[in-house]
């Protein structure tokens, strides 16, 4: 049963807390809006550094957490 993305959003939301780390946190990394890291990781936009930060951050291929995108 594929998630859906709002399920997605949630889940990545939840693992960052777990290592450590959040959205907020990668927003200023990345020196961006935190309203645009969480549009890219709720499958609404698409943004390869965005989606590679979060990969990065869990440990966890951007296939494995967009996999609607990258097949």
């Amino acid at each position: 049963m594929q998630q859906s993305q709002l399920e997605q959003h949630e889940w990545i939301k939840l693992q960052l807390r777990l290592v450590g780390s959040s959205l907020a946190e990668i927003a200023r990394e990345l020196d961006l809006k935190p309203a645009t890291i969480t549009i890219v990781s709720q499958g609404q936009r698409r943004s390869q550094r965005i989606e590679s930060a979060i990969s990065t951050k869990l440990g966890v291929p951007v296939a494995t957490l967009w996999p609607d995108k990258y097949r």
